[in-house]
């Protein structure tokens, strides 16, 4: 990689991005400037050498004066687990809001390619989605979840920006869901109750991909350029019942109604922040295509499906 060709990560404090920008700077010929912007600053004793550390938010004016000697944007900035305090109109502000004044930025700049972690999510969850889901299959991210139709939204907008401004070379990746040694959040926590539940009638196949072959396909794009859009997944799926197999734990398949009628008062209580629409995240689970990954693109992931789940099982087992 050459040294005059910078890239800056935005989200890089993030689970992702911290693993970005240390992949970056081990590498033998790191980019310059390599900057990590993120709200808040790392404490120093966890910044790398190496690295511009760059306190700064996506939503506000004058990002174009962090982005001077940048070639590349890798995007990475997002809210995945949002707190309690966090509505709606503060997500959209970031995600999507935050995204375009980033790509005003980048192009007042002069940066030469934009890569942006999307998610499966953006195709949303519909009885009737294609099984597997490849590219050019329509994104319908569903409005009950922000995370889902806020990167159907940033799709929709790069898709006009491709049309726009040809000059900003657009990299999308559309990850399933990630693991890894350290991962905690939302989806492992239903990995981690003493029963397994389900949805009745509903296999709920996961598509996982290692969280180091997420890393590993941004910088391919960093290293050798390239556009398009890929879907980053592991071979294979898990469904619930073989999680819980795996897991050694009783597995039970609830009706919907039921799940969704006891998420309704716990969420009227005050007990969770998730409401109904958690049945459908559950029980219409995309399930991800990663032919034109491996073909086109000439990523080969590292781990299957499978195989990511026991790593992550693995570490998770010894405390890490």
């Amino acid at each position: 990689m050459s040294q005059d060709k910078g890239v800056l990560i935005t989200g890089a404090g993030g689970y992702l991005g911290r693993q970005v920008v240390q992949a970056l700077a081990g590498q033998e010929a790191p980019p310059r400037p390599l900057l990590a912007l993120d709200i808040r600053l790392p404490p120093e004793s966890e910044r790398l050498t190496g690295v511009d550390y760059r306190q700064g938010d996506i939503r506000q004016p004058g990002l174009e004066e962090h982005l001077a000697g940048v070639e590349t944007v890798v995007h990475l900035a997002a809210v995945v687990t949002p707190g309690k305090e966090a509505d709606r109109e503060f997500l959209y502000s970031v995600e999507v809001a935050g995204t375009e004044n980033l790509l005003r930025a980048c192009l007042a700049a002069g940066v030469k390619r934009f890569i942006y972690t999307s998610s499966g999510a953006a195709y949303g969850y519909h009885p009737d989605n294609p099984q597997p889901l490849e590219e050019h299959h329509p994104l319908r991210g569903n409005q009950e979840f922000a995370y889902s139709h806020h990167k159907r939204l940033v799709e929709e907008m790069l898709a006009r920006w491709r049309q726009e401004h040809p000059e900003l070379e657009q990299l999308i990746f559309r990850p399933g869901t990630i693991l890894g040694a350290t991962t905690n959040n939302q989806i492992t926590a239903l990995f981690e109750k003493k029963v397994v539940l389900g949805i009745a009638g509903a296999p709920s196949p996961f598509v996982f991909i290692w969280d180091q072959d997420v890393v590993g396909a941004i910088l391919k794009g960093i290293r050798e350029g390239g556009s398009g859009i890929y879907n980053l997944a592991g071979d294979g799926t898990l469904t619930m019942a073989q999680i819980a197999e795996i897991l050694g734990r009783p597995y039970l398949p609830l009706p919907a109604g039921l799940v969704a009628g006891a998420l309704w008062l716990l969420q009227k209580l005050g007990l969770t922040r998730y409401g109904p629409e958690q049945v459908g995240f559950l029980r219409y689970r995309p399930v991800l295509s990663n032919r034109r990954l491996k073909e086109e693109f000439g990523y080969i992931p590292a781990k299957t499906t499978r195989q990511v789940f026991d790593y992550f099982l693995e570490h998770r087992r010894r405390g890490n």
